[in-house]
């Protein structure tokens, strides 16, 4: 890739190195000399060992579990990378944790999401990459400039390789009212249909389908989403998807695998044949299942810090 200048420098926190490495591949440059660790007393400690001055640094960093050790990470490279004088510095966060916690639901709760972009912005980072939010109303909570990109593209190649030229046999299916235009987004792209899944959702985590919006009969049904935690939801709905409407086989996707708690049993017992999500979070081995498939967004961040060095349109690369 071509750079305007050589005065740029990648840096990572400890939450995705696979990622950064990857990335920092694709861009052909070294990954910046930084040791991020911790004090006894389990206080975060960070040590920029090169010079910055000047340079274009971009910090790589998912605020993924444990969540807020992660944020503290980034807030902390921010402020060392501020302090030893680097010209622009970009928070590049694959996954934006807390991004759930985006409106006040009933009275007095906090809107955590608008708490992390504050946090974010007053460390001192002058604008932030990230991957399909939660919420995409969190872009206008931070006071800087925010580019926002989308992983469905890579989702979008791998079905097209393995349903070539069975598009009528194919529906997408939104699991929720929360993921219809990301789920209508899928569907023109691969040019087939779209059903919903009504759901109610009962408390955190706990949701019950009511019915389903579409014709998935004898179907071969896509489900995507923005990110799978615990799995209930995906899999009830799976289970909604073959028992009511009849359909022949599910597959799913999201770009956000959290996959917390009993995610992976689940995904496991299910009748979904494959689930595809992407590297923003990494993958522990102990939760790398057969029916799992992780494609890489390195390309995507990649070619969009190189757009941002050298103040091209990033928007461009979904055109």
């Amino acid at each position: 890739m071509s750079f305007k200048n050589s005065r740029i420098k990648i840096f990572s926190g400890n939450s995705n190195k696979k990622l950064a490495e990857l990335i920092v591949k694709e861009l052909g440059l070294q990954m910046g000399d930084s040791v991020v660790s911790t004090f006894s007393d389990g206080e975060i400690s960070v040590s920029i060992q090169e010079s910055v001055r000047g340079c274009d640094c971009f910090v790589l960093q998912s605020t993924c579990y444990p969540v807020n050790t992660n944020i503290m990470e980034l807030l902390i490279m921010v402020d060392a990378l501020k302090r030893a004088s680097a010209g622009r510095i970009t928070a590049v966060i694959p996954y934006f944790g807390y991004a759930r916690q985006d409106r006040k639901t009933k009275a007095r709760d906090p809107i955590s999401s608008r708490l992390c972009a504050n946090l974010i912005s007053t460390a001192g980072t002058d604008r932030v990459l990230t991957m399909d939010l939660h919420a995409p109303q969190i872009q206008g909570f931070f006071n800087i400039p925010l580019d926002h990109l989308v992983g469905g593209p890579v989702m979008v190649d791998y079905f097209k390789n393995i349903f070539k030229g069975k598009k009528e046999d194919i529906v997408v299916v939104a699991p929720d009212l929360g993921s219809v235009t990301r789920a209508r987004n899928l569907a023109e792209k691969l040019d087939v249909s779209i059903a919903i899944v009504e759901k109610r959702r009962q408390k955190a985590n706990v949701s019950e389908v009511l019915n389903i919006i579409g014709n998935v009969k004898n179907k071969t049904v896509i489900m995507a989403d923005d990110m799978i935690d615990t799995a209930g939801t995906l899999c009830g709905a799976a289970k909604a998807i073959v028992e009511i409407g009849q359909a022949n086989e599910v597959f799913a996707c999201a770009t956000h695998g959290v996959l917390s708690g009993p995610a992976t049993e689940r995904i496991e017992n299910s009748i979904i044949k494959k689930l595809l999500i992407s590297d923003t979070i990494t993958l522990p081995e102990e939760k790398n299942i057969e029916k799992i498939e992780v494609l890489t967004v390195s390309k995507i961040f990649a070619r969009a810090i190189e757009k941002i060095h050298n103040d091209e349109s990033v928007s461009s690369l979904f055109e």
